[in-house]
């Protein structure tokens, strides 16, 4: 009795310890993101929660804390496998690594939608996300445009194994390299996950690039999501270089939004994270109620500029209300 008894109380609280626990069934659907820190994830979250409390299904919200922490994202995965969710809603910290946990999921009769960064298997049921390589491409060649079509340019990478991300980045090479005026002078160093990793990285590239008379040598910059964005932001301004510069992220946070009011930020791509978060959900509970699901679901992705940043439709996407959804 008592062990029934903390196999109920595990469950409640979204983990599973032991083998007495594995064969009790939960009616929830886990959804697991790369990380809990970046404003995109908290909007992703409100998504979650709104599929559940309009489509009447119970969600777990459980990720890392940190968006390189491959080995605690698969522990969540293994953990929900243990409760026997009904299924697992997961953006892949890394395309490839994951792959075991998620076949293990299979195996145990729990399907599996990806989100946000695909995953390479076809064992998924869906994959939502936002068509990345289509938001590079926004992003360069909007660049190009505020350049002339002639110059230098450089893009500070975000970090290896992230397929969203690598997508941007190559949508971004792409679109320059159809301006045969621009030349790509850095591409190959990467931020890492955090703010403070890709400011650092941010300080080098920057240091890197200047002239002797202290100027920057290139003309226009790319940084492929809201943490090396931020990262570059900073140094541009610590340095002196904010404004002087072409610059152009990708995602939105309350200070990117006032970067780009202020012109340290000439435009960023954004994604739509609260319909992210909805649709994944909505796709696995089609797929458990025996509907037909899409095995790709594009949740578009929006080129916002200085010009067009106070449009509501703008406004929507820059400043997404999660609060009322998570109730913060």
């Amino acid at each position: 009795m008592k062990r029934g008894l903390a196999c109920i109380a595990v469950l409640a609280l979204g983990l599973c310890a032991g083998a007495g626990c594995k064969k009790r069934t939960t009616d929830a659907i886990a959804v697991i993101p790369k990380g809990t820190t970046h404003e995109f994830w908290k909007s992703v979250h409100a998504g979650a929660e709104k599929a559940s409390q309009e489509l009447g299904v119970n969600v777990i919200w459980k990720g890392p804390l940190r968006e390189d922490d491959r080995e605690d994202q698969t522990q969540v995965v293994e953990n929900f496998i243990n409760m026997r969710v009904k299924g697992i809603v997961l953006a892949p910290l890394d395309d490839a690594a994951l792959v075991p946990v998620v076949t293990d999921a299979v195996r145990a009769g729990i399907p599996v939608v990806a989100f946000d960064s695909q995953i390479k298997t076809d064992q998924i049921v869906s994959f939502v996300a936002t068509d990345n390589h289509r938001g590079g491409q926004l992003a360069g060649e909007y660049l190009a445009k505020l350049l002339g079509g002639k110059g230098k340019v450089m893009m500070l990478r975000y970090a290896e194994g992230s397929a969203s991300t690598a997508e941007r980045e190559k949508g971004f090479l792409d679109a320059i390299a159809a301006v045969p005026g621009i030349e790509v002078v850095g591409s190959n160093q990467y931020g890492g996950v955090t703010t403070e990793s890709a400011f650092k990285v941010s300080e080098n590239l920057l240091t890197a690039h200047k002239g002797s008379d202290g100027a920057l040598t290139v003309q226009g910059i790319f940084c492929p999501n809201e943490s090396t964005a931020f990262g570059m932001l900073r140094a541009l301004e610590d340095d002196g270089f904010a404004g002087k510069v072409a610059f152009v992220g990708f995602d939105s946070s309350p200070k990117l939004v006032d970067a780009m009011a202020k012109g340290h930020l000439n435009a960023t791509v954004v994604q739509d994270p609260i319909k992210m978060g909805y649709l994944a959900v909505s796709a696995m509970v089609d797929h458990l109620q025996g509907k037909p699901v899409e095995r790709r679901i594009d949740t578009g992705a929006t080129l916002i500029t200085r010009e067009n940043m106070t449009s509501p439709a703008a406004q929507a996407l820059l400043n997404p209300d999660f609060k009322k959804w998570l109730k913060e």
